[in-house]
């Protein structure tokens, strides 16, 4: 095993196999980061999203996915020249992985690319212990999803953070408050399909309890671009709030537990979820 990748797996209290292979695959999201900054593409993009929040705030749940956003729209972007550089760098730390950019069946504003590696593979290179790989089929794949929005909403503000291991590095983000509008706009538009995505829910509950103010420009132009509101919508506080809790009315909060509690160590923080107690939280909304 790396020497690095050991240090990194101190940080993490391993229980079970599912959260062996949480640790694995969250360091391989930071060494990820790592190789992108390295590669200069936080030159152009700004990192955002639930593993955003994870990584550099202490969101207390798993997230699975890197999302990007450029700050500037720019349709000519090119992810894949990112990838020698980005291989090269997690191939340095023992990784065996491959990076496939996805093809798009229809123009699209997001750039995705899957990193993909052998589970048992890699869970036999993190913990050095036959027993680590647990049951996984031979063939089970790890795969690591980055998408990048190639014409962004307007409005967003950016910080730098850094991060010291792999190694240190650093990575252009959005702050907080426009990470929030990011969220608020998944809660109001995501489609559920079969299931409500409880994440959303609860990374809305984490931003609340820690007193983020929303980026309210940010997400106008958000809801815009989605068509939710029209140009006549202010977007004030009070919309906010009211556009809020008419989603609640309609969510099934026994399935938005359901959907969070595979991500996350206390799922007895759930049981106060329902329609009331997010409207009640959501009158300490404030926006910036």
């Amino acid at each position: 095993m790396s020497a690095v990748i050991e240090q990194m797996l101190k940080s993490y209290d391993i229980e079970n196999f599912y959260d062996r292979k949480n640790a694995m695959k969250e360091i391989m999201q930071e060494i990820v980061l790592c190789g992108l900054s390295r590669a200069g593409f936080f030159k152009k993009a700004a990192f955002y999203g639930g593993t955003a929040l994870r990584i550099f705030y202490g969101l207390d749940r798993f997230s699975e996915d890197l999302d990007f956003s450029l700050e500037t729209a720019d349709p000519g972007f090119d992810l894949a020249e990112y990838f020698p550089v980005l291989q090269k760098e997690i191939r340095s730390f023992g990784l065996n992985v491959v990076i496939v950019e996805k093809e798009k069946s229809r123009k699209s504003n997001i750039r995705s690319a899957f990193l993909k590696g052998n589970t048992k593979e890699h869970l036999l290179l993190f913990f050095a212990d036959e027993h680590a790989a647990g049951e996984t089929a031979k063939n089970e794949m790890i795969k690591i999803k980055f998408e990048v929005d190639i014409n962004p909403p307007k409005y967003a503000s950016f910080e730098h953070k850094y991060r010291l291991l792999p190694i240190p590095y650093e990575v252009n983000m959005y702050d907080m408050p426009s990470l929030f509008a990011g969220k608020i706009h998944a809660v109001l538009c995501r489609a559920w399909l079969n299931r409500v995505k409880g994440r959303d829910f609860y990374d809305y509950v984490f931003y609340l309890s820690r007193k983020t103010a929303v980026n309210q420009k940010h997400l106008r132009e958000r809801l815009l671009d989605s068509g939710y509101i029209t140009e006549n919508n202010s977007c004030s506080l009070s919309e906010i709030k009211h556009m809020l809790n008419e989603r609640f009315e309609a969510v099934d909060f026994s399935q938005a537990k359901q959907d969070v509690e595979l991500f996350i160590h206390d799922v007895s923080a759930l049981n106060v979820w329902s329609a009331d107690f997010f409207r009640q939280i959501t009158e300490n909304l404030t926006v910036i």
